[in-house]
């Protein structure tokens, strides 16, 4: 049917042809590691945050506490108002309820 020279320049092209064809294999397998490496790290990351969540209420308070005193304590007006504004603005608010009654 085909003759033998023929049988052997396909044979040959089939071959030429799987060798590319790995070798694209090789070359998209390395794009393909290299492009999901930020994606990587964040699955990390979220597996790291949710071994702590279950602490993170426990470090809020702590850690707020040390912020404000970070952030206010060089401006003491702005620093005294934030500390005890939420307590006079309850005061005012519940006097003023109170009054109308």
């Amino acid at each position: 049917m085909y003759p033998q020279r023929e049988l052997k320049r396909l044979a040959l092209q089939k071959s030429t042809l799987r060798s590319r064809i790995g070798l694209r294999r090789v070359a998209c397998a390395k794009a393909a590691a290299q492009a999901a490496r930020p994606l990587q790290w964040l699955d990390h990351a979220l597996a790291f945050w949710r071994k702590l969540s279950p602490f993170a209420p426990l470090a809020a308070v702590p850690l707020g506490l040390l912020a404000t005193r970070a952030i206010f304590s060089r401006h003491k007006i702005l620093g005294g108002l934030l500390r005890w504004g939420p307590l006079v603005f309850g005061t005012v608010r519940g006097l003023g309820s109170a009054m109308r009654k």
